[in-house]
């Protein structure tokens, strides 16, 4: 009822947390997984001089590029973590996780959750939220039952934690908007939507 006939959404992401935001809202879409080889993008945007979050900018945009459709309205996002001067990627292992997880514990961060829409080939809207958080000082202990617990789902997820799951016993302070933290700015994106006419004012 909310959402117009046209044009249709295509979410060019294979991320689950961000399909159920977009379901949660009760949006219509598609769902296109784009490939991008994401470590080259982060390296050149380094080596450039660019910020986490102009460098989130442009891996949503080039996903939404690479899921070109003329008709519908198509949606890229990405989101990368800092911790200090650190970036961090998704893990590769449990391992990996656990490497990552001992980094940021008992430190702040920040997730750099960038949005960018296209409509035949043209970029009409972009935008970057960035909530802060803070990892409680948790022991090696609780690690290694939480790794236990969670599994290869630590896998999906830059900084090894599902904060819509058990990675909420990781922390201490959360900031910023929920849907962001998990993958989209769910708001923003909304209003822009209302603005765009693709769904009601």
């Amino acid at each position: 009822m909310m959402q117009a006939s046209a044009p249709p959404l295509v979410l060019a992401s294979q991320s689950a947390a961000r399909a159920a935001l977009l379901q949660g809202a009760g949006l219509k879409f598609e769902a296109r997984p784009a490939r991008v080889d994401e470590a080259a993008v982060k390296q050149a945007c380094r080596a450039e001089g660019a910020n986490a979050a102009e460098a989130a900018l442009t891996l949503a945009a080039l996903k939404a590029q690479r899921v070109h459709d003329p008709e519908a309205l198509v949606i890229g996002a990405d989101q990368i973590l800092t911790c200090g001067d650190a970036w961090f990627d998704k893990p590769d292992s449990l391992d990996g996780a656990r490497t990552q997880l001992r980094a940021l514990r008992g430190q702040p961060h920040c997730l750099h959750t960038a949005v960018v829409c296209m409509r035949g080939g043209r970029e009409v809207w972009r935008h970057v939220a960035s909530p802060r958080l803070r990892m409680r000082g948790f022991s090696d202990a609780f690690l290694e039952q939480y790794l236990l617990a969670e599994g290869d789902a630590v896998l999906c997820s830059v900084g090894a934690y599902r904060l819509e799951g058990l990675g909420v016993h990781l922390f201490d302070e959360v900031g910023g908007e929920h849907a962001a933290i998990l993958g989209l700015p769910l708001l923003p994106l909304l209003g822009f939507l209302r603005q765009h006419g693709v769904i009601m004012e």
